[in-house]
């Protein structure tokens, strides 16, 4: 049985894993954080005590962010994107969001991409 409130949880679309994608975004700033991965209990953990909780792919795992780091994201908001399998945290992140103490995940540098002028579109 899910532990998530009936509504929800009939919203959501898990992978074959049961598990969903969660990206979490600053709240203030709307910058990407980071992408951590959720299954019911964990969304019922976020929902219900106000901190992100993820599911570990690797170790199999809960884990609360911040819990070891003091780097913790108090979750002000989450959104179910139109077709329910993915999920968006609006946080108040402390601290870094990412495991390398860079601000976000996503600061590990960018990738080259043809960038296509207007006149081309």
């Amino acid at each position: 049985m899910s532990p998530l409130d009936s509504v929800i949880a009939t919203r959501l679309k898990w992978d074959r894993r049961g598990l969903i994608p969660a990206i979490a975004q600053e709240f203030s700033s709307g910058e990407v954080l980071m992408l951590g991965w959720m299954d019911d209990e964990a969304l019922h953990r976020t929902l219900t005590s106000g901190r992100a909780t993820y599911f570990s792919r690797s170790r199999g795992e809960y884990w609360r962010k911040g819990d070891t780091s003091g780097n913790v994201q108090w979750v002000r908001e989450v959104r179910l994107d139109c077709d329910g399998d993915t999920l968006l945290l609006r946080v108040d992140q402390l601290g870094p969001a990412c495991h390398t103490g860079d601000q976000t995940c996503f600061d590990a540098g960018s990738l080259d991409v043809l960038v296509v002028s207007d006149d081309q579109r």
